[in-house]
């Protein structure tokens, strides 16, 4: 898929995946719905949702590390700073010719612009934080996620040509 198309896809997602409403309910089943697909497919990742830097779901398959939490943490922080997904804004940055640091200043070792942190927003009141998962090649965390969103919300979802 040409870079202009997936950048294009993904604002798409960003726009359909907006949710109605926001609790620790949804928190619950999205959560657990990332586990069990995680879990089917026998996944080595890490999930957390997070609502203004507050921890509401955090899970670690085995097969992970400390070092997919620090993944979630930077990945992270790029949603909250942009208001987009780590994906996006990272192929973004690919079709300019840079990165992070170079284009805004943000060390590495807080920022990670690559996929599987996506941003939690709520109709009539933006984005409120973000749900994430790392431990796959950035794509695959990416569409997990994006998967995931998608059933919870009741809308198709089909994994794009690579």
């Amino acid at each position: 898929m040409e870079l202009k198309d997936e950048i294009t896809r993904i604002a798409a997602q960003e726009t359909a995946l907006r949710l109605p409403h926001f609790d620790e309910d949804f928190t619950w089943r999205l959560g657990s719905r990332l586990r069990g697909m995680a879990v089917e497919r026998r996944l080595a990742v890490a999930i957390e949702i997070r609502r203004c830097g507050q921890l509401l779901f955090h899970a670690a398959l085995p097969g992970t590390t400390p070092d997919n939490g620090e993944w979630i943490r930077r990945k992270g922080n790029v949603v909250t700073r942009f208001l987009r997904s780590s994906y996006a804004v990272g192929l973004s940055l690919q079709e300019k010719g840079g990165d992070l640091t170079s284009h805004y200043g943000l060390p590495a070792a807080d920022y990670a612009s690559h996929g599987g942190a996506f941003p939690l927003c709520v109709e009539g009141a933006g984005v409120i934080g973000f749900v994430a998962v790392s431990g796959l090649p950035q794509r695959l965390d990416h569409e997990l996620v994006v998967e995931a969103l998608s059933a919870e919300l009741g809308l198709a979802y089909s994994l794009p040509p690579a």
